[in-house]
């Protein structure tokens, strides 16, 4: 027997709430800094209609880019009203705003709190996009990190369990 189609639209709002998490967390973020060790990472589609980035990063990040908010960020804002965060982030030792709807997030990671997202991007605001998404592009090391590139695997920041 096959699932009737609901003419309630649960699934958008599903979606809707599980984004309302990370923007929760970013707007603590924007207010109270990031305690301890916590750290985000953010992956968000930059083709998306709204995500306004540098050309630069643009034509690097065609698609899909990944940020790590941690350290050395500067003036993050969440609009709710505008339903988009702005955020200040070297590239290179380049500075950079970067302008995002929420509409455009396709992952959010605290990886000190084992926490994780995965979103398709709004189906609202898709218009143009490709129907697969390509693999996310490697981020550019910060400045200060070492100048040959390393992979971290996130099992390092899991808990283990006994």
């Amino acid at each position: 027997m096959s699932t009737p189609e609901s003419q309630i639209p649960y699934e958008s709002w599903a979606a809707r709430a599980l984004r309302g998490v990370a923007v929760d967390a970013l707007e603590h973020a924007a207010r109270e800094g990031l305690p301890g060790e916590h750290h985000f990472y953010i992956s968000f589609r930059t083709d998306h209609p709204g995500t306004k980035i540098p050309d630069h990063l643009k034509s690097r990040y065609p698609h899909e880019m990944t940020i790590v908010l941690q350290h050395r960020f500067w003036d993050l804002m969440v609009d709710r009203a505008a339903e988009r965060f702005s955020v200040g982030l070297s590239f290179s030792g380049v500075p950079s705003v970067l302008s995002v709807p929420f509409g455009a997030l396709t992952a959010f990671q605290d990886p000190h709190a084992n926490f994780g997202l995965r979103f398709e991007p709004d189906e609202t605001d898709v218009a143009g996009l490709p129907e697969a998404a390509p693999e996310p592009e490697p981020m550019p090391l910060p400045p200060a990190a070492s100048e040959t590139p390393q992979v971290v695997s996130l099992d390092a920041f899991r808990r283990k369990r006994e």
